[in-house]
């Protein structure tokens, strides 16, 4: 069956959508319940703070590489510094903790939220396809983000076994693999037994980043002169193009901001404010500040300044608990890939794939077994390829920097449909981000050459799977419904033959709530039966993460034993058809598991040259269908209650 979105409900006061930006985490817990938010913090820091955690581990590194030309001088020092201040304040306190946090959909949030958000079905007759491009396309590169995340942050945190001595060199990405490898196959415990295992890991690692920023400051004071902005522009103008190529580097401090915001519906907005203002962004300040104290004293560290912070004696044990960290930082991105996916299949852009609910608390917690799998083999693969994490850096930035401008056209429309802001307001807000997002999309364009290419393939296909999948769903809903005979129709034929009845109930499942299901049609026709009570079932997911149960059906007796009965589900939400069948509690329509029979049907596709998707799209169509979870398990049918009646449909 296909997923129809529907609009949004929205407060009519404020113009937000239904329900509250705490999440589904908050929303079942009461304000007062500090321990709660305090635990849920501490969880948000093993799973969403990992990736901007660890970036002191390579950022400055990378910004003074000799292939930048920019030599490590104080006002260099002071430059690269003010500019990698800046950013995070800029672009994830502001911009994503201040802003883009509030453009949740009654508390999930992610690129693909987003753009339900500003393109309700309603809408689409308005010309909003350009922006469900646009949203599909920032969502598709997310998952080549997913991918080089656990790769360049483990291999950087593995690099420092070369510091402690040149003989372990040969192990470094042998060792990468493996334990990128072993904390892929930990996912299926669930993101909640993650994060209380990472959460303290966390905890220790922002506070030995801090106490070795500290441990520099101390010894050269003056580098909070970096703080004044001045310093920033006076970096570009002393060095000019050298400058913003180096603008590429720097970003790679705030390239978790996306993954903050898809992993939203996990923790709820307030505990991932919460770990950033009170632990987090005052840990990756000090140490930035205490790496470029080291550089200004020593400008021999620049080969690798973060673990040259280290004292020898200290060394091992620092690597040890920077690799947990890095294994960490991969979490964010694995546990966003979920969540867009699980967003991605509900919405209808993506086929049904197995979708395992890790937590029986928080409903934002889920894995998804191909993604996973998918992930692990690509990001081994990279670190196979690239071998080193400078060589990774070359290719990171691409993708979240265009996804990360695509965030901020969305967000402009969101302000102005959502909460009714003024064009000039929008447009200042909006626009003074793109500026931002503009200019580290422009440095990390000069990247693509040298491996940035990677991630925009894998966004390319990824979007092409997604694009299709929708376009085919719409082409394929077209041709049944030419091939459909209408509910009134058949009303009028079955009045006028009435068919032999038997005891029982069957659901025939369709899409179409004004159409007469095929299935019914071949079941007539082969069988020549119809049973005592028929449900025309249609399932809906609307554009809102969850439903509440008491609007979960609808169910409108059309006679002559027949009934209609609509399900509607939010698209952070399972369907379990009997559940909520025999939850309807009808007097003159009950659900007996023993007598309720489920007819399915099953269309195989062939691709033609009819007008509607180009051949190859159609025929990649028509194999992601095969492929896909099929719907008795997708919707916990029980496998022995469904009958499936094939037929052939020419797309």
């Amino acid at each position: 069956m296909s997923a129809t979105p529907v609009p949004v409900a929205a407060d009519p006061a404020t113009g937000h959508a239904e329900g509250h930006a705490e999440g589904h985490a908050a929303a079942h817990h009461a304000p007062h319940d500090r321990r709660y938010l305090l635990l849920l913090s501490l969880a948000a820091l093993g799973i969403v703070y990992g990736d901007i955690g660890t970036s002191p581990l390579y950022s400055i590194k990378e910004s003074f590489l000799p292939a930048h030309g920019v030599p490590p001088t104080r006002d260099n020092v002071l430059g690269v510094l003010s500019l990698v201040i800046w950013s995070l304040i800029l672009v994830i306190s502001i911009k994503y903790i201040v802003f883009i946090l509030r453009a949740d959909n009654r508390g999930e949030g992610g690129i693909l939220v987003l753009t339900s958000l500003v393109t309700p079905a309603h809408a689409l007759r308005r010309g909003r396809w350009g922006l469900i491009i646009l949203g599909l396309f920032g969502t598709a590169l997310l998952y080549g983000d997913g991918m080089i995340t656990p790769a360049i942050s483990v291999l950087s945190a593995v690099e420092g076994l070369e510091i402690l001595t040149p003989a372990l060199s040969p192990y470094v990405v042998p060792i990468t693999v493996a334990i990128i490898a072993t904390l892929f196959f930990f996912q299926s415990h669930g993101t909640s037994a993650v994060g209380r295992i990472f959460g303290p890991v966390m905890v220790l690692w922002f506070g030995t980043i801090a106490a070795l920023g500290v441990a520099h400051i101390v010894a050269e004071p003056h580098v909070f002169a970096a703080v004044v902005p001045t310093h920033a522009l006076r970096f570009f103008l002393d060095n000019g193009w050298h400058g913003f190529v180096v603008l590429g580097s720097v970003f790679l401090v705030v390239t978790g901001g996306e993954a903050l915001y898809a992993d939203m519906g996990h923790f709820g907005r307030r505990p991932i404010q919460l770990a950033w203002f009170g632990l987090v962004l005052p840990a990756l300040l000090l140490n930035y500040l205490g790496q470029g104290a080291l550089l200004i004293r020593d400008p021999a560290a620049v080969a690798n300044p973060f673990y040259r912070m280290v004292p020898g004696w200290a060394l091992l044990p620092v690597v040890i608990v920077a690799t947990l960290a890095t294994v960490i930082a991969s979490q964010a991105l694995i546990s966003g890939a979920f969540s867009l996916t699980l967003q991605a299949v509900q919405l209808g852009y993506s086929p049904r794939v197995q979708i395992e609910h890790t937590s029986a608390r928080e409903m934002g917690q889920i894995y998804i077994p191909s993604v996973n799998w998918a992930l692990m083999a690509s990001c081994i693969a990279l670190v196979l390829g690239f071998r080193t994490s400078t060589n990774l850096a070359a290719a990171y930035g691409v993708a979240v920097t265009t996804t990360m401008a695509i965030t901020t056209l969305l967000f402009y429309f969101v302000a102005r449909e959502r909460w009714h802001w003024s064009i000039l307001k929008a447009g200042a807000v909006a626009g003074f981000f793109l500026v931002i997002d503009l200019a580290f999309w422009g440095a990390n364009l000069l990247k693509i050459p040298h491996g940035g290419w990677v991630p925009l393939v894998i966004g390319a296909v990824v979007f092409t799977l997604l694009s299709t999948w929708k376009k085919g769903r719409v082409v394929l809903a077209s041709r049944m419904a030419d091939r459909t005979l209408p509910r009134e129709a058949f009303l009028e034929s079955l009045l006028a033959h009435p068919p032999h009845r038997v005891p029982g109930t069957a659901v025939f499942m369709y899409g179409s709530s004004t159409g007469t299901p095929p299935a019914l049609l071949h079941n007539l026709k082969h069988n020549r039966v119809l049973h005592q009570r028929v449900v025309f079932l249609t399932i809906r997911t609307e554009g809102v993460p969850h439903v509440p149960p008491e609007e979960r059906a609808r169910v409108t007796e059309i006679g002559h034993g027949l009934w209609e009965v609509v399900l509607r589900y939010g698209f952070m939400e399972d369907a379990d058809v009997p559940e909520a069948l025999q939850a309807l509690g009808h007097p003159e329509l009950p659900f007996k598991p023993l007598e309720t029979t489920y007819f399915l049907g099953r269309e195989t596709l062939i691709a033609t040259k009819r007008p509607g998707m180009a051949l190859w799209r159609e025929r990649l169509f028509a194999l992601m269908s095969r492929n896909a979870r099929p719907a008795t398990t997708f919707f916990r049918l029980p496998p022995n209650r469904v009958v499936e009646l094939g037929a052939q449909v020419e797309l």
